[in-house]
């Protein structure tokens, strides 16, 4: 993400009526970038819901209690 001045260039030079080429050969960043921050406008980037932990491998924890023999008790 740019500094919030360079996003209200970006958005300024864009209502001023200039192509988004020029617009990012002026700011230094790539078209599609400048493309991705008209679209957005000064919106706050919204975020999805995180994965909880321990799940993004997909295995399944079995404590090791659960996996030895059990011994009787005499």
């Amino acid at each position: 993400m740019k500094k919030l001045g360079d996003l209200l260039m970006i958005l300024d030079l864009h209502r001023q009526g200039l192509k988004v080429a020029v617009i990012a050969r002026q700011v230094g960043i790539d078209r599609k970038t400048v493309r991705k921050y008209i679209a957005r406008g000064l919106g706050v980037p919204t975020y999805g819901p995180r994965t909880p932990p321990g799940t993004s491998w997909g295995c399944s924890f079995t404590p090791v209690s659960a996996r030895l023999p059990k011994i009787s008790q005499r």
